[in-house]
């Protein structure tokens, strides 16, 4: 399966358009899109969400993402991985490292973990 996204809702529209100029064939929704959770779904949810159907996070929910993504494994599930904006991040190095992910991660290499864009 290739690298496929899932964006809060709470982040601007301009990651989804950036990503697609990028890659015009990315899987990619934002949450409230047709067919992906409604918007104000909680995020215990999305992230149940994101397992079964595959898709990576992204977000700028570094205070209780954690936990949700703690909680979720504790149950024995797992999920993709979520993405997770530092803050004062370059959206242009942002974006650069989500291309990057999206063409050249393995599968399963942010399974069951959170990880920080920009990657360095």
């Amino acid at each position: 399966m290739a690298i496929q996204y899932l964006i809060d809702e709470n982040m601007p529209s301009l990651y989804r358009e950036q990503l697609l100029r990028h890659l015009p064939n990315l899987i990619i929704h934002t949450v409230g899109d047709s067919g992906v959770p409604p918007r104000g779904t909680l995020d215990p949810e999305i992230i149940v969400w994101c397992e079964k159907n595959g898709f990576l996070l992204i977000t700028k929910n570094r205070r209780s993402m954690p936990f949700h993504l703690a909680d979720h494994l504790s149950t024995g599930h797992h999920l993709p991985g979520i993405l997770v904006l530092r803050r004062q991040a370059d959206v242009g190095q942002v974006i650069a490292d989500l291309v990057l992910i999206a063409e050249a991660a393995d599968d399963d290499e942010y399974l069951d973990r959170i990880s920080y864009v920009p990657l360095a």
